[in-house]
């Protein structure tokens, strides 16, 4: 496996150089670069190819949440604050780990070890594939095409990225079957690609052009 192409960003210098300093210690980690202003790591971002994003949540300007809305494609997030109520926020983001300062160096291993093996896990479900059946037919879904599922009345709607698959299936079974690839039902009608997601709202989430509504 390639080593996994890192940046940090956090408003505090010394949290930082720590983060740099454990991170060069583990061998799968490529630690590329380092930023204190939110509009600098964005710009590194929008031009660089990243595998693994550090990021903290609570910053004078814009929170770490409000950043990655900004963000077209989101790498894998490990989150560092000092704040533990935004956890489960953490979670819901699909963050790899979420680490509470002053962390060890034990502890910042293990989050980085996560993140390999979700960077592993990913790399081999895009040669992942399901079957689902479209009028006679049982046609073959790359599970890295899928973008979204959406209910339609008895069956359901496979939006692909260059193409769309009515299945008469209920939307439980299609949760069933893509709930092990990393898709969740964000709403009664929809089932998304946690992958796939480039943007998160209050009340929708975007992948690409495609508004999807949350559960209220």
């Amino acid at each position: 496996m390639k080593a996994l192409r890192t940046v940090a960003l956090d408003d505090e210098s010394m949290a930082l150089s720590i983060i740099k300093s454990m991170a060069e210690d583990i061998p799968f980690v490529e630690f590329k670069a380092q930023f204190t202003q939110p509009s600098k790591a964005l710009e590194y971002l929008r031009t660089e190819e990243i595998d693994l994003l550090f990021l903290d949540i609570k910053m004078p300007d814009i929170s770490g949440f409000e950043f990655l809305s900004l963000l077209k494609k989101i790498p894998l997030i490990i989150l560092t604050t000092a704040y533990s109520e935004h956890a489960v926020k953490g979670f819901e983001i699909n963050a790899v780990d979420y680490l509470l300062k002053p962390f060890s160096r034990d502890r910042f291993r293990e989050a980085c070890t996560k993140a390999k093996e979700r960077y592993q896990w990913l790399e081999g479900r895009s040669s992942q594939s399901v079957f689902i059946k479209s009028g006679y037919e049982q046609i073959k879904l790359q599970i890295s095409d899928i973008l979204y599922v959406q209910s339609a009345g008895n069956y359901v709607q496979f939006v692909l990225n260059n193409d769309k698959i009515l299945s008469r299936m209920s939307m439980q079974e299609a949760v069933d079957l893509l709930e092990p690839f990393n898709f969740s039902r964000v709403h009664r009608s929809y089932i998304v690609s946690n992958e796939k997601i480039d943007r998160k709202e209050r009340a929708a989430v975007w992948i690409g052009t495609h508004r999807i509504p949350l559960a209220g």
